[in-house]
């Protein structure tokens, strides 16, 4: 464990934080915290006192506004922060959507670049970005990044095990010294995330309290009902949508190992397949056993396999490689003796899944991504070979809207 006394001074640009930024706790945080809306609380004072003669006149106005989070608690901004880290690209797709791209310093786990591309976003592939945990949280990082918010669940710095050597009072020294953290695992619910796991929007919503952008999250927010509801009013009966064999896309398929993953479970990563109603082939058992191998695939049978994340970058270049997914994925299955029997295998419906990590952006593009692999009769064939592109007949939303809200023209 690092030393909570190792020489970093409190920078002064970070008063702000320190002083006006404390968690509000007792009856006021109740409130911030209990399921009701939350939004910023702007605090505005004046004082005018007038006399005969010689008349004075003084007004004194704080802006100070608050911003409420599950664990964080509500946390008072003297200003609204302007450069902020991740862990996980969610929080930075929430951010690059309320127009704060110009703000983002790193990341440890970042969308690919190529799923901001249809949004006219430069975004830098993880190469480019200095990591906060290549084999460890990097303290250095946070205090050479320098960010004036961390978009990170504090528990998740300290509960997961990544790194055992980092314990809670690193976190504390961070949150005192560096930035205060404003995050919620909203990625999956985990062991330790004994309190509330916001959804998509309503993280969204909070985020954009802290960067005070009601307007652009409203807007989207707008998009995003319009989507669901067309996408809802297309669906086919419930007994015709399809349950497929959902498998985390660590599992090796040349080695028959293969881990179920539940297509109903909570958190964001999952967001496209509850949205679109699609069921999972496995049984509570077969997840439950954490991997399984090419007998209990074929006992199963599906007619449609997808590899959770397989959408992500493969290859040598930033962007998705049919080819080398093919390689990876699909060969090895056609070559195996049981996998070849598979009947998802045998019609070719095998697919990359979509990128777990995901806020309102990409959750727009892998929603269509999601509803043209599985309803196609319906929403259009998925076109590995020219996505993120998609013709204008197949899309769900329209691309220029939404870059226009991210730049401000609402």
């Amino acid at each position: 464990m690092a030393n909570s006394s190792s020489g970093h001074e409190l920078p002064t640009r970070r008063d702000y934080v320190k002083h006006g930024g404390a968690i509000i706790t007792g009856g006021l945080l109740a409130g911030c915290l209990t399921g009701a809306k939350s939004e910023s609380t702007p605090t505005t004072t004046s004082s005018d006192t007038v006399t005969d003669s010689n008349s004075t006149q003084t007004t004194a106005v704080d802006t100070s506004y608050e911003a409420c989070l599950e664990p964080v608690g509500c946390l008072r901004f003297e200003e609204v922060p302007e450069t902020y880290i991740v862990n996980n690209g969610e929080w930075a797709d929430m951010a690059f959507a309320l127009g704060q791209r110009e703000g983002f310093l790193t990341s440890a786990n970042m969308i690919p670049g190529f799923l901001f591309e249809p949004f006219g976003l430069d975004v830098p592939p993880v190469s480019e970005t200095k990591s906060l945990s290549a084999t460890n949280w990097d303290k250095e990082i946070f205090y050479s990044q320098d960010p004036d918010v961390i978009l990170i669940d504090p528990n998740y710095m300290h509960k997961t095990g990544w790194d055992k050597a980092w314990d809670k009072s690193d976190t504390a020294e961070i949150r005192e010294n560096v930035a205060p953290f404003f995050g919620n695992n909203i990625l999956r619910r985990r062991d330790w995330h004994n309190y509330r796991l916001y959804s998509l929007y309503e993280a969204f919503e909070r985020l954009a309290d802290l960067f005070q952008e009601r307007d652009r999250y409203e807007a989207l927010a707008e998009i995003h009902e319009s989507v669901q509801a067309e996408v809802q009013s297309r669906l086919p009966p419930s007994d015709d949508r399809p349950e497929i064999a959902l498998v985390n896309s660590a599992s090796d398929p040349g080695e028959g190992t293969f881990y179920p993953m539940r297509t109903q479970a909570e958190g964001v990563e999952m967001k496209p397949y509850r949205d679109l109603d699609i069921g999972s082939a496995f049984s509570a058992e077969h997840i439950e056993a954490g991997t399984i191998d090419y007998e209990l695939l074929l006992e199963v049978d599906p007619e449609i396999i997808v590899f959770h994340w397989g959408i992500g970058t493969t290859g040598d270049t930033n962007s998705f490689s049919p080819e080398a997914f093919h390689k990876q994925y699909v060969a090895p299955l056609e070559s195996d003796s049981a996998g070849s029997q598979l009947t998802a295998v045998q019609e070719g419906n095998v697919y990359p899944g979509a990128f777990g990590s995901q806020g309102p952006l990409v959750n727009l593009l892998q929603t269509e991504l999601v509803a043209q692999q599985l309803y196609p009769e319906e929403f259009g064939e998925f076109d590995p070979e020219k996505f993120p592109e998609v013709s204008t007949d197949k899309q769900l939303f329209d691309r220029q809207r939404v870059r226009n809200i991210i730049n401000g023209n609402i």
